[in-house]
């Protein structure tokens, strides 16, 4: 009794977070209600003389006035920078350009002929382990292991007798549960990093964040997530499930000589391009260096072209993989493959323009600086600062993610105000960036909202037809709490130890 009174609360709340999320706008939308309330409220700032002031990240005293969009000059400036806006927001380039070599190595078929391999090839006793570590590291190719590793999952565990569902969640849990960790640096890193990278700038406008940022944190917790996830499938949600009694049988497909060919080719290929970009970065005159300094951290050529040589890492090995298997037989191939992948972008740059307007309408009127200094003092009178505030930032953010699904858009929104307020308090941009991801990540999987969800449920309804929402979330949560504790302990634990959390980067402020 006291477990079915248990379930309905659960179920109940989870209908009110669906009922309220449903009711809210699309991202774009959002952006476009937030850009309008912030003319009218640097109309009535400015009106009141609203101003703070701060010690810049050189140590300069500073103080910044409100500005009003609604004034004569603010007027003109709404409607002469909006292009600018729009080409100047700086995650833009860089997912477009990323995108331009993941698309031809998905749209040529490596990536789906690389997550059955790694699937294949894993060890029965380690298929659980093995089904959570792809899931997380297909991320390096932003959405792709939804639509291919999930399913692949299922059929996994019910190729060697286990229950398809488990396979599924633990798959789901990987990709989506952990999507900012990972081995490599991919198209997450720059995008958030060119967010972060602007609002910074309202404390220092000379600041740059990396897309190597928070790579040192993220490979430690790419083997703490693919642990822990491998423990809640084993311990508690297979357990639950129970013995598959279902009559689906189907058969992980093995690879045709062709797509054997043509990952030895994209290996070989991505050897040969690593080496490259290796000679000409490791020897002390390579010319991917600082050419003044020599080094290879900082604003060198090498960090600075990190997404072209992203997009590169993928573009050759596979365009070698597509000649190899006979997916791409002509140049016309190729551009068809990164036109369909580009076309794949309407939604993003819609977004990207509307996101735009409104962080350079927050950086304008001076709102995001001013907004976080008084949040930074008012922090700081209520004694919440610390690892304490950081912990509540990680809850926040889950928060949030329940009723948002899209992670640029959520840090698009968050960033103008928590990175400059954290970084007032001295913590650099980067660790801010660094728990929000954490906390983005956590409750991926029991948001009704994420873009993917209903595709999950479909995938999930070809084993168990009268599968709901509410019993994909219920496999899902222990996966969302195991992660949030576990993930958090982690960033505490690397808090206290003063450990880099990417190349050169501190979690505290140079003072």
């Amino acid at each position: 009794m006291e477990e079915i009174q248990a379930k309905s609360i659960t179920q109940r709340a989870l209908d009110v977070i669906e009922k309220i999320g449903n009711r809210l706008p699309h991202p774009v939308t959002i952006f476009v209600i937030f850009s309008v309330l912030v003319v009218i409220i640097s109309e009535i700032a400015a009106r009141l003389g609203v101003s703070a002031t701060f010690t810049s990240g050189h140590n300069v005293q500073k103080t910044v006035e409100a500005v009003s969009l609604l004034s004569a000059a603010g007027i003109r400036h709404i409607f002469s920078s909006a292009v600018t806006n729009f080409t100047g927001f700086a995650p833009l380039g860089t997912v477009l350009v990323a995108m331009l070599g993941v698309g031809v190595a998905e749209r040529t078929g490596l990536i789906r002929a690389a997550l059955r391999l790694m699937v294949l090839k894993t060890p029965p006793r380690l298929i659980t382990l093995g089904v959570v570590f792809a899931g997380i590291m297909s991320n390096i190719a932003s959405d792709a292991g939804y639509v291919v590793l999930v399913p692949l999952g299922a059929l996994v565990f019910l190729s060697v007798g286990r229950h398809p569902l488990a396979g599924l969640a633990a798959a789901f849990a990987g990709v989506s549960g952990g999507f900012s960790a990972n081995l490599l640096v991919g198209t997450i890193d720059p995008l958030l990093g060119g967010i972060t990278t602007e609002a910074a700038k309202f404390i220092d406008a000379s600041y740059v964040v990396d897309p190597t940022a928070n790579w040192y944190f993220m490979i430690v917790s790419t083997f703490v997530i693919a642990i822990i996830g491998t423990w809640v499938t084993e311990k508690i949600v297979e357990p639950r499930l129970g013995h598959y009694s279902g009559d689906a049988e189907e058969k992980i497909e093995a690879l045709t000589e062709a797509e054997k060919l043509g990952i030895r080719s994209a290996f070989i290929t991505a050897i040969v391009f690593t080496l490259l970009i290796a000679a000409l970065v490791l020897p002390e005159s390579g010319v991917l260096r600082h050419p003044e300094t020599g080094a290879i951290i900082g604003r060198s050529p090498f960090m600075e072209g990190l997404v072209p040589i992203i997009a590169m890492f993928f573009f050759f090995p596979g365009l070698a993989f597509g000649i190899k298997n006979g997916s791409v037989k002509n140049d016309k191939d190729v551009a068809h493959a990164v036109g369909k992948s580009m076309g794949t972008m309407g939604d993003y740059l819609v977004l990207a323009f509307v996101a735009g307007q409104f962080v350079a309408y927050f950086a304008y009127t001076n709102l995001g600086t001013i907004i976080a200094v008084k949040g930074a003092g008012f922090l700081s009178a209520t004694g919440l600062t610390g690892m304490p505030m950081i912990v509540a930032f990680v809850l926040l953010s889950a928060c949030i993610n329940l009723f948002i699904g899209s992670a640029s858009a959520k840090w698009a929104i968050m960033a103008p105000v928590f990175v400059p307020m954290f970084m007032v308090l001295g913590y650099s941009p980067e660790f801010t960036q660094l728990a929000y991801r954490v906390g983005d990540s956590v409750t991926n999987i029991i948001s009704p909202l994420m873009s993917y969800f209903a595709v999950i449920v479909a995938f999930a309804e070809k084993y168990e037809e009268d599968i709901g929402l509410g019993t994909l979330i219920s496999v899902m949560l222990p996966f969302s709490l195991a992660f949030l504790i576990g993930w958090t302990t982690l960033l505490v634990i690397w808090y206290y130890a003063g450990l880099p959390i990417g190349p050169g980067i501190s979690m505290l402020l140079a003072r």
